[in-house]
């Protein structure tokens, strides 16, 4: 809008009425008032104006396009979420107990850092790798899988419980914050529910029902070529009748045609597979390993490595071998399943329908369980072991 001052003052004439509506009057044939401070229509700089302008509407209507997008098919309307209290936390975020709707359920709320914990290209790739999860747990549908409910990227105005519970002062999200919201499982998670059992352990029929419940959930994922690649006790949560449920998918992605397409290391120190710590190619025979390290959790109710730091479990399971002790009073056909999916060549591993079917062939009328601590006879007591 390139004008001279004689045109610029015809213009503003032309909408004179308009002007003196806002409270502005025209002065002289080459001059604007507004209160009595003159403006000469020659020095307004129109080249700005217009950019201003011009950047004015493209805010306008970028809101506007971001308010008719369509929303994802597991996009939720935070207007039904509500938070009621803290359950976990995590690096990242917050796990709230709430409600959507006459649900309940788990939220997941995620800030990457708002404070400064992560730089803005960690939090844009944690933002994309929550897309991710949800792009994989949206579409799943089995009894050993956490039911998902929905996701949203955005909830700024979602509010927070207070800490304190006696306060009314809701406190709001980071303008990053995302949430996924699952089905809410009371029996807390397969971790918690083996440590309260380590002194007493379990019988051989509850030990297999939670490794089948497991291992299902495995296969479905292997089926739908989803690799989980952090298959840990503490990812696996218990339903009221406690069935295992397959939980977290915030590092699960599809498995590539190609072993080669995935490297690096994915998972928890003493649930990787030795190719997943040298950061060799995997595939889904990583969560096979992993499932072999949670089946003997789930035996003998205790951690595994449980004297050795971090750094010794990994160069330990890949130089020297090292594995779980098995201990003697561990039936054959269990403790051979646990073998076999740890094994340290990937292609000698089952995959899991086959763990599945094992598993079910397994008799537990006779009894098998570990011997509980407080008994004077039964198989050794696990003291700590620095080899395989």
């Amino acid at each position: 809008m390139d004008l001279r001052a004689s045109d610029g003052v015809q213009r503003i004439n032309k909408s004179d009425d308009k002007n003196e509506e806002l409270g502005l009057k025209m002065k002289g044939s080459g001059s604007t008032s507004t209160d009595g401070v003159l403006f000469r229509a020659d020095k307004i700089d129109l080249k700005s104006l217009d950019l201003q302008l011009e950047n004015h509407f493209k805010r306008i209507w970028s809101k506007v396009g971001e308010s008719q997008k369509p929303k994802e098919e597991w996009e939720i309307d935070l207007s039904l979420l509500e938070l009621r209290y803290v359950i976990a936390h995590g690096t990242y975020g917050i796990v709230y107990r709430g409600s959507y709707g006459d649900q309940d359920v788990a939220v997941k709320v995620l800030d990457w850092g708002e404070g400064g914990i992560a730089t803005a290209a960690e939090t844009a790739a944690l933002r994309a790798s929550f897309q991710q999860e949800v792009a994989v747990w949206h579409k799943l549908d089995h009894p050993n899988i956490t039911k998902f409910v929905g996701a949203s990227m955005g909830i700024s105005n979602l509010k927070v419980p207070p800490k304190n519970s006696q306060s009314n002062i809701h406190s709001s999200l980071p303008s990053r914050a995302c949430c996924v919201v699952v089905e809410y499982l009371p029996g807390g998670t397969l971790k918690q529910f083996l440590i309260r059992n380590r002194r007493k352990k379990l019988a051989y029929e509850p030990v297999i029902q939670l490794a089948l419940d497991l291992s299902r959930g495995l296969s479905y994922l292997h089926s739908k070529k989803i690799v989980h690649r952090d298959v840990k006790t503490e990812n696996m949560l218990l339903d009221h009748h406690r069935t295992v449920r397959i939980a977290d998918f915030g590092v699960a992605r599809v498995e590539a045609q190609n072993p080669k397409d995935m490297t690096g290391e994915t998972g928890t120190l003493g649930y990787m597979a030795p190719e997943v710590l040298e950061g060799k190619p995997y595939s889904r025979k990583c969560d096979v390993y992993s499932f072999g390290i949670c089946l003997w959790e789930i035996y003998c109710c205790d951690m595994p490595y449980a004297d050795l730091g971090f750094a010794e479990v990994s160069s330990a399971v890949v130089r020297r071998n090292l594995r779980p002790k098995i201990p003697r009073c561990c039936p054959n056909s269990l403790a051979n399943i646990m073998k076999r999916c740890w094994d340290a060549n990937a292609d000698k591993r089952p995959d899991m329908d086959e763990v599945v079917r094992m598993l079910e062939a397994i008799d537990t009328s006779r009894g098998g369980g570990m011997i509980p601590e407080d008994q004077s006879r039964g198989c050794f007591c696990l003291t700590p072991a620095r080899g395989p």
